[in-house]
Formats: structure tokens, C-alpha cells, sequence
């Protein structure tokens, strides 16, 4: 698998570790993408990295590509842009707002209900980016300069179907494989294909249909199929 990400970034001064390339650009690992190199054309070092983000950026944009089976897929949640979808639960907390602080799940038509501005989208969305739209819709009409925070309490199932022991719906947990979501559904059947399942997922508002074998990385959403064996 070979990736290739893309960071821009605009900075303040931050406290930065990292090693130099000969033109002056700075090179380090980040956590979660394996082979993956940072690149910044500018002679400055790279901060150190804890996990899927990059602490201390003040602006900061990832785009992973990743060839699967010859097609190139481009993913964002890694690079901290998640996108909402039905089935999310959602921490909302608005300061000094407790009729408006609670637990909101996106529906199936992917919207989430607030009290006092109604409907809003969440499908497609990043958490930051329903953050500025609740905070909007508030200040315009309700709540003097409202801050607003909103983080995912729990992400959507995965449904996994076709030759396992026990096809349904799960919950999603963090750096869940084709194999552990087989596992978790008893295992594959005496029938199954055990080298490559079928994938349906949501990629930017379209849904795609990928092969992938067990170690590959399910999603929240994902809905996986193991096909039968013919021999």
C-alpha cells in the first residue's frame, strides 16, 4: 500500500523537532500513516507527532491517497477530518447553554435536531465544521457570542454480512481490521472466502465498492460482505 500525503500549514512560533533535507525542507514520520513523509517547503522543523494529527499547527490540511488493488482512493479521516454520516452520536456543548448541551445522533437523513434553531446538516460534514454552523445559527438570533464544541461520542456501526457465524450490525471501535470485524461476528462460516471481503463504503458523498484482504482497515459505516468460496 503506498501513500502519499500533502501538508499545508501556516504557522506561528511553535517549538518544533525534526531533521533537515538538503533543500532546506523539513522530513519527519507521522503516527497512523505508516510510510508516510511530511513535507513543508520552508527550513523548519517538523513537530513532534502523538497520533493521527499533528499537534501545534495553526492551520493545518492532510490528504492521504492510497492505492488500493491499482485505484486511487483518497481518505481524510486520518488526517482529522472525519466526516459526519447517519448514526454518529455527537457531544455538543454550547457554554452556558444547558438545554442545548446534550448527546444529538445524526438521523438517517443526515441531519441532527437543535433546540431553538432547528435542523441542521451533519452528513459530509467535519465536527468543525457543524461547530461554525451551530455557532452561527445561534448568534444571529439567540445567544450573544456562543461557544460552541463537537466532539463524537460514538461512531456509527459497521454491518458485516455474507459467510460469517453471526451477520449483523456492530459497534465501531478505533483501528478495527477485517479480521477482528470477522472475529467479532464469530468468525468466518466453513464456506467463506478467507483472502479478500467486499467493502462498501461512502467516500465523499459517493459510495464505492472495494476488495480488501483481512488486514485492511474497516470504517465507521463500512458495510462488509465475505463472499463464498468456489473451490
Amino acid at each position: 500500500m503506498l501513500a502519499r500525503l500533502t501538508v499545508a500549514i501556516t504557522l506561528a512560533s511553535i517549538s518544533l523537532t525534526g531533521c533537515a533535507a538538503a533543500d532546506g525542507t523539513r522530513r519527519a514520520p507521522v503516527a497512523g500513516f505508516g510510510e508516510t513523509t511530511v513535507v513543508i517547503d520552508a527550513p523548519l522543523p517538523i513537530i513532534q507527532s502523538g497520533g493521527t494529527a499533528i499537534a501545534g499547527w495553526s492551520s493545518l490540511t492532510m490528504r492521504e491517497t492510497t492505492d488500493i488493488d491499482g485505484d486511487a482512493v483518497a481518505y481524510q479521516e486520518r488526517a482529522g477530518s472525519y466526516t459526519l454520516d447517519s448514526g454518529d452520536k455527537l457531544r455538543v456543548f454550547v457554554y452556558a447553554q444547558p438545554s442545548l448541551s446534550r448527546i444529538y445522533t445524526v438521523d438517517n437523513e443526515g441531519f441532527i435536531s437543535v433546540p431553538l434553531i432547528g435542523n441542521l446538516k451533519a452528513r459530509g460534514m467535519t465536527t468543525r465544521a457543524l461547530e461554525g454552523q451551530i455557532r452561527a445559527r445561534l448568534g444571529a438570533e439567540f445567544v450573544r457570542d456562543p461557544s460552541v464544541t463537537v466532539d463524537i461520542q460514538q461512531f456509527r456501526p459497521f454491518y458485516i454480512l455474507g459467510e460469517v457465524k453471526s451477520a449483523g450490525q456492530y459497534p465501531y471501535a478505533g483501528g478495527l481490521t477485517v479480521d477482528a470485524a470477522v472475529a467479532i461476528a464469530g468468525g468466518y462460516s466453513d464456506r467463506a472466502n478467507e483472502r479478500k471481503v467486499q467493502i462498501t463504503r461512502r467516500i465523499r458523498n459517493t459510495i464505492e465498492k472495494l476488495e480488501l484482504p483481512g488486514d485492511a482497515e474497516v470504517r465507521p459505516g463500512d458495510t462488509i460482505f465475505v463472499k463464498e468460496r468456489w473451490f
